[in-house]
Parts: structure tokens; C-alpha cells; sequence
């Protein structure tokens, strides 16, 4: 396998382009689906004959290949970027969904209880007590469909939205590999960012951890 290290500067705009088309399709899909994983995901913890329902209904849908997905869009929403983003969106219920559905099944009962005794309502017990203490788990399913999304967006160049996977085909098309090596180098290095923007999203939401962490690190050394 022979690399033409010269490809790389001449095709710079290029692959500034397509990283841009990447991310403009599978950001929109994360946010998306998590819109509607969340309140999907607190029917589905609320009233419990749907859990089954709901998250076999994310499963079927992940069951369906990337490729035939699209392909079934493609009457309704033709060839257009947002076919890429449905597709997506609906691989990334399964994860989210079922990561928020766990989050808030691991809200201890007791704090709920304490909640409702202040009389706080079902609704603001929710979004000020449930989802923040179910954040971490929930951020877990954001970041394993965030990397989900960055990987498959490349599938989507099947109907000219493929952002990167245009270069994957490129490179097979000519049997050219440097375009191809510079595909998977810049996905994978987006996919290592998005991740890392994830994390510190996470940290910045959650100081309790951050001052539990403090505490223990002090009480070990304390210990020590």
C-alpha cells in the first residue's frame, strides 16, 4: 500500500469540506434523537407495561442495515440530508433510550420520596432531581451514539450525504488508498473529540461528583 504523502496538502479544502458535511449530518441525529429519546424513555420508566413496547420498538429499528434504511427513506424524504439524519436518528434510540430508561430506574427511591414529601411535583421532582442524579448514565448513551453516528454517517454517501465516505469511495472507485487512509484517520479523529467535548460536558454538569471525588481523594490521604 503506497501513500502519496503530496495528496494530503493539495486536497486540504476538500477535507475541510466533507469533515464540515460530516458533522452537519450526524450532530443534528444525536440531538435529535435525543429530543425524542427522553421523554420516550420516562413513559417508558413511568408507566411499565410500555418499557417492553418501547424499547423493542429502538431495537427493531437498530436491526434494520444502514444501507436499506435509506433506501426505504428515500420515497418519502428523497435524496436529501435529511434522510441521512432519520436514518441515523432512529440507530441512536437504542442507545438512548435504553441508557436513560436505566439512569432513572437507578434514582434511589428514598430521594424521590423526599421530594414529593417537600411537594415538589411530578414534574419539576423530574427535571430537577431524576435526570440530573440519571445524567451520568445518560451521558454514557449520548457518547456511544455520538461515535455511533460519526461511524455510520459515512454509509449515508450512498445518496451523496456521506460527508468523509466520500472519500472511502473515492479511493476503492480508483483503487486509491491515501483518500481512503485520510477517511478513516479524520473520523476516527473526530470521533476521539466529540468524545472528549462529551466528557467535559458531563464534568461541568455534575459538580457533585467532582466534589465527591475531592473527598475521597482527601480521605485517602488522610488515610495514608
Amino acid at each position: 500500500m503506497t501513500i502519496e504523502w503530496g495528496w494530503f496538502p493539495d486536497h486540504a479544502d476538500e477535507m475541510a469540506r466533507l469533515t464540515a458535511d460530516h458533522l452537519a449530518t450526524a450532530v443534528p441525529a444525536v440531538l435529535l434523537g435525543l429530543l425524542i429519546a427522553l421523554p420516550l424513555a420516562v413513559l417508558a420508566h413511568r408507566i411499565r407495561p410500555l418499557r417492553g413496547v418501547i424499547l423493542g420498538a429502538s431495537n427493531i429499528l437498530y436491526t434494520i442495515p444502514s444501507l436499506a434504511f435509506f433506501v426505504l427513506l428515500l420515497p418519502v424524504t428523497g435524496l436529501t440530508r435529511t434522510t441521512a439524519i432519520v436514518g441515523l436518528t432512529a440507530y441512536t434510540l437504542v442507545v438512548l433510550v435504553r441508557n436513560t430508561v436505566e439512569g432513572l430506574d437507578a434514582v434511589p427511591v428514598k430521594v424521590r420520596e423526599a421530594s414529593t414529601a417537600m411537594g415538589t411535583g411530578p414534574l419539576r421532582t423530574l427535571l430537577t432531581v431524576e435526570l440530573p442524579l440519571a445524567l451520568p448514565v445518560i451521558m454514557a448513551g449520548v457518547r456511544v451514539a455520538t461515535v455511533m453516528s460519526i461511524s455510520l454517517v459515512s454509509v449515508a454517501s450512498y445518496i451523496g450525504y456521506g460527508g468523509l465516505g466520500q472519500l472511502f469511495t473515492d479511493g476503492f472507485q480508483r483503487n486509491f488508498p491515501t483518500p481512503v487512509i485520510a477517511g478513516v484517520a479524520l473520523t476516527l479523529l473526530l470521533a476521539l473529540v466529540a468524545d472528549a467535548l462529551l466528557v467535559t460536558v458531563q464534568w461541568l454538569c455534575t459538580p457533585w461528583r467532582r466534589g465527591t471525588s475531592r473527598q475521597r481523594t482527601s480521605l485517602r490521604r488522610k488515610a495514608a
